[in-house]
């Protein structure tokens, strides 16, 4: 069974299947700076994971773009006082060209029920 939340003609904000949950990229607030983009985010992931009946204590996987490197300590910062440090995921950060230059951050989540 796949489960789809908040589908839309492009694609779901997460997708659940068997006892793994997809999320796709979240992003902030365009016009933000990256400190303030990454707590956005990160608000959105918890949110979605909440939909979907989880937590990031579950988070297997995190993948992070930043759309300049430079960003990285910004950012981490940020993860670091979310993450649940008793449960870290595995992680991957890279510098990425994003959809639209106003995104400095988007983080993309994969996580167990």
């Amino acid at each position: 069974m796949i489960t789809r939340i908040q589908p839309g003609a492009r694609m779901s904000e997460a997708v659940i299947h068997g006892n793994t949950v997809y999320l796709a990229g979240q992003v902030g607030e365009p016009g933000d700076d990256v400190t303030t983009q990454t707590r956005t985010t990160l608000a959105e992931i918890d949110a979605l994971l909440a939909q979907a009946g989880t937590d990031k204590s579950k988070i297997l996987m995190a993948t992070i773009w930043l759309a300049d490197i430079a960003d990285f300590e910004a950012m981490n910062a940020v993860w670091d006082a979310w993450v649940d440090q008793a449960n870290p995921p595995a992680r991957a950060t890279s510098e990425g060209k994003l959809a639209s230059p106003e995104y400095l951050v988007e983080i993309i989540v994969v996580a167990a029920l």
